[in-house]
């Protein structure tokens, strides 16, 4: 073999400063005297196991150099204590990083363990959650080791001997938990099955975990993406902690922080790299999709001055079903009964529908809501910027829109997905947010007999609604506005009783259009005083509408309402919450009937 390539590598590693870690990369193939086989899987088994060898010996050999008895760890915050610093290593570091490498606390760590009187609030797996007086935010922890320079290097050579020992690519197992569960598997074996290179027993796991969050994780918010109740994770810079939106407690700081900008953009671009993008100066954002769903925002300078920003919003694995919302005081079950009779249309007239709110009020999981309203016989084609919509349905078709690729091409919008879809004989459109000239397309089928369309638009009131519908850049014509029925107003509420709460504040059924005054009659308000959705009493033309295509009186639909809420009732006092659940026991409710 013309080099030894773990112990070269392991030299380059000593030779480059704590500071410029991020410039470390791995020599290049022909350096490296191990020239893959093509498609990096091994030809035969003979030769696996030979390069497994070198792999051992090669690794055994740098470890020597680096692995430092271990000491006994001072008491500290983390369960995993790293290892010592080498004495040279810690004098050319600077007084602080050192203190933080060593102890592996970041400031928010020190802030709370000084604090005299924090209150444990929950805990559940790993996670411990605290309220520390004095401060308004709650203090998310979560133990997360952090490992020293001289085990970074360590890390790093077994990631490349495992990068080159295990041939199954990541993108090829797509349950998240099955693609770690083979990773960490596969990374035991090799230290396991070489104890000649000296690794500590007790220390297996810890470099195992180290390395399968490198190679098929995301580093030291890990735990916050696998953590199911977070809604949100912001990272807003380096030595600043990142914070948290709970699903119970809000917002929160956490323990974890980026000790430098170059963590934060190795992150960011491996991010990229798995949804085949690039972020660069010239490209400065980045807006994709994870593999489990969560969306992904990304900034770098010079679009984010103060330095490197990442957002990933999660979704719930188990989405939130009509009786949760009943149950939450989103909406009502009157309201629930009405909305449920508005989408399914009797099987005559679906209504067209818009949701309209700000950030983060529900509207998505609203709709999501709503779907599950639509009989399983329809065919459905959903649209959406980023795929969020997980519906309870058999024939259900899913877009998803494309930003351009590398070289600037590629791009698929929403309007050209939209007007894709109508060539698919759909019984119902679905859009996840209307913005911009799909809006068009979206009421070009509603006004060529496609009922039941439904999206999301940011507005804070029906009027706004349709304003905004009407002007650039949806620029809907006026006239087209009387092919949309009912518009329902979502917001997102602070109170002092009960905190952040989401109420639909309003369903408005649009009129006057054909007569040149396009307006909104309100059909439902909600009462801030008693915090509830009532109805106002004003007429509904829909329902006049549906009596006439039905053959039913409205006399008689108003008790199918009421027929109605009182099933919903029944549901919510049984605990049938799963969307799968509700959806099948309403449907079932249809077909008795």
């Amino acid at each position: 073999m013309p080099a030894d390539y773990l112990k070269e590598l392991l030299e380059k590693a000593k030779k480059t400063k704590v500071s410029d870690d991020d410039i470390f990369k791995a020599l290049k193939e022909e350096e490296r005297g191990l020239k893959p086989p093509a498609g990096g899987k091994a030809k035969s088994r003979e030769e696996l196991e030979d390069r497994l060898m070198q792999i051992r010996a090669q690794l055994r050999e740098s470890l020597k150099e680096t692995e430092v008895p271990e000491k006994k760890p001072a008491k500290a915050v983390v369960k995993e204590k790293p290892i010592s610093i080498p004495p040279k290593e810690a004098e050319s570091m600077p007084a602080k990083e050192a203190k933080l490498e060593l102890t592996g606390e970041s400031a928010a760590e020190r802030e709370v363990q000084q604090a005299p009187e924090k209150i444990e609030v929950e805990s559940y797996g790993n996670v411990k959650i605290y309220k520390i007086p004095g401060q308004k935010l709650l203090y998310y922890f979560v133990p997360v080791p952090r490992p020293t320079p001289s085990e970074k290097r360590i890390i790093r050579i077994i990631k490349e001997a495992a990068t080159r020992l295990i041939t199954i690519e990541p993108y090829k197992i797509r349950d998240p938990e099955q693609r770690r569960a083979v990773y960490r598997q596969r990374i035991m074996d090799i230290l396991q099955s070489s104890p000649e290179i000296n690794i500590p027993k007790g220390r297996i796991p810890f470099y195992t975990e180290a390395v399968v969050r490198e190679m098929v994780g995301y580093g030291l918010i890990d735990p916050l993406v696998r953590d199911d109740r977070l809604e949100e994770i912001m990272v807003i810079g380096a030595k600043k902690p990142v914070y948290v939106f709970h699903r119970d407690y809000e917002m929160m700081k956490t323990n974890i922080e980026f000790y430098s900008d170059e963590e934060i953009i190795d992150l960011i671009n491996k991010i990229a790299r798995e949804v085949g993008r690039r972020v660069d100066l010239s490209s400065p954002l980045l807006d994709a999709r994870l593999p489990d769903g969560s969306r992904v925002n990304a900034t770098i300078p010079p679009a984010s001055i103060s330095g490197p920003t990442l957002t990933i919003r999660k979704f719930r694995k188990d989405p939130f079903s009509i009786t949760d919302l009943i149950n939450f005081g989103t909406v009502s079950t009157e309201l629930a009964a009405f909305l449920w009779l508005a989408v399914e249309g009797l099987s005559t007239k679906p209504a067209n529908i818009l949701i309209s709110g700000g950030t983060g009020s529900g509207k998505t999981t609203l709709l999501n809501v709503l779907a599950t309203f639509i009989p399983p016989s329809e065919r459905v084609i959903s649209i959406e910027d980023t795929a969020e919509l997980n519906l309870p349905l058999e024939h259900w078709v899913r877009f998803e829109a494309r930003p351009p690729g590398l070289e600037n091409k590629g791009e698929i919008t929403l309007d050209v997905l939209t007007k894709n879809s109508l060539r698919m004989r759909p019984d119902r459109i679905i859009v996840g947010e209307i913005r911009h000239k799909e809006a068009f397309t979206l009421f070009t089928a509603m006004n060529t007999g496609h009922d039941g369309c439904m999206g999301t638009v940011h507005a804070n009131s029906s009027q706004e609604t349709l304003v905004r519908v009407t002007s650039p850049p949806m620029s809907v014509p006026e006239v087209m506005l009387s092919a949309l029925d009912f518009i329902i107003v979502e917001h997102r509420l602070h109170t002092k009783k009960k905190g952040t709460i989401r109420r639909v504040t309003e369903v408005a059924e649009v009129t006057g259009v054909l007569e040149g005054k396009p307006q909104t009659e309100t059909l439902f308000q909600w009462d801030a005083a008693k915090d509830k959705i009532v109805r106002t009493g004003v007429p509904c033309k829909y329902l006049k509408e549906l009596s006439k295509l039905s053959g039913m009186s409205v006399s008689a639909i108003e008790k199918e309402l009421k027929r109605r809420e009182s099933f919903l009732q029944t549901l919510v006092r049984k605990n049938i919450r799963t969307v799968r659940e509700t959806a099948e026991a309403m449907h079932k409710f249809l077909e008795v009937e």
